[in-house]
C-alpha cells in the first residue's frame, strides 16, 4: 500500500475514532432545583458506565423556549409535567420516553442568625423583619407558581406581593438569599437540603396540601445525537438507586413508575 491510501486510511480510522468519542456524551437541559441530586446521579451514572453526562441547570421555561428553537440539548428535566408534554406533543421527543420521575416539595427558608419566627409557615412572610421575599418567577418557574398557591391558600399573597425578589430560577432564588438580597425565600426542599445551604439556614417544609403538585417529568429529545445513551440514562433515573438519591434531595418519588 502506497503512502497516499495509507494516510487515507488513517484519517479515516482518526475520523471514526473522533466520531466514536463525541458519541460517547450527552448534554442535558435540567431543572435547577436538581442540581445537587443531579451531580451526584451523574457521578454514579458515569462511574457505572465511563460515558459522560454534561449536565446545564435553568429555568424549565427558557429551557422550553430553547429546545423549540433548535438547542441541541440530548434530554430535558423539566420541574413541571407541562413542558415534556407540550413538547411530546410538538413531535420533540423520542416516542415513549416521557417519564414522570419526582415531586418537588417548597419551604420557607431563612439564614441562620434571622430574628423570623418560622413557625408559622408562611405567614412568617408578615413578620416585620421580611423586607423583601425571594420567589422563582412564576410566569416560568413551576417553583414560583407553587409558592403564589401556597401564599394565595394561606392568605398572604396580597399583604405580601409587593415585597417580591424575583429569581429567573429557583436557583438564583437561593442566591437572592444567600446573598442577603431578600429576607426569606420559597423555595425548593431540594435546595435547602444542598451543601451550600444546609448548614447556613433553617426551613419549614409547606404542607403539600397548600399547593398543586410539583410533579416533574423528562424525556429524550428527538433532535438527540446520542440517542442510545441518553435513553441509557433515562433508563438509569427510572431505576432504584436513582430513586434513593432524588428521596435524599428532598423530591417525593412515591407512584412514580420504576421500569
Amino acid at each position: 500500500m502506497n503512502i497516499r491510501g495509507r494516510a487515507l486510511i488513517t484519517s479515516l480510522a482518526l475520523a471514526w475514532l473522533s466520531h466514536a468519542v463525541v458519541a460517547q456524551q450527552i448534554t442535558v437541559a435540567a431543572a435547577a432545583d436538581l442540581q445537587s441530586a443531579m451531580q451526584d446521579l451523574v457521578a454514579r451514572f458515569e462511574k457505572q458506565t465511563n460515558k459522560t453526562v454534561k449536565v446545564i441547570y435553568g429555568s424549565s421555561g427558557n429551557f422550553f423556549q430553547q429546545i423549540q428553537n433548535g438547542a441541541p440539548f440530548d434530554m430535558f428535566f423539566s420541574a413541571n409535567v407541562d413542558y415534556p408534554k407540550q413538547l411530546e406533543s410538538a413531535g420533540l421527543t423520542m416516542p415513549g420516553t416521557y417519564y414522570q420521575y419526582a415531586r418537588g416539595k417548597i419551604v420557607v427558608w431563612v439564614p441562620k442568625d434571622s430574628k423570623i419566627d418560622l413557625s408559622t409557615g408562611l405567614k412568617a412572610l408578615l413578620d416585620p423583619n421580611v423586607r423583601k421575599i425571594a420567589i422563582a418567577n412564576p410566569l416560568h418557574a413551576p417553583y414560583g407558581q407553587a409558592a403564589l398557591s401556597a401564599m394565595k391558600k394561606e392568605g398572604v399573597y396580597e399583604e405580601a406581593k409587593d415585597k417580591f425578589v424575583l429569581g429567573e430560577s429557583i436557583s438564583q432564588t437561593a442566591s437572592f438569599i444567600l446573598s442577603g438580597s431578600a429576607d426569606i425565600a420559597v423555595m425548593a426542599l431540594s435546595l435547602a437540603l444542598s451543601p451550600n445551604m444546609k448548614d447556613g439556614g433553617q426551613y419549614v417544609v409547606i404542607p403539600a396540601d397548600e399547593y398543586p403538585p410539583i410533579n416533574q417529568a423528562c424525556v429524550v429529545l428527538s433532535s438527540s445525537k446520542d440517542k442510545a445513551l441518553a435513553q441509557r440514562f433515562l433508563s438509569y433515573i427510572k431505576g432504584p438507586e436513582a430513586a434513593r438519591v432524588l428521596t435524599a434531595f428532598g423530591f417525593d418519588v412515591s407512584g412514580r413508575d420504576q421500569k
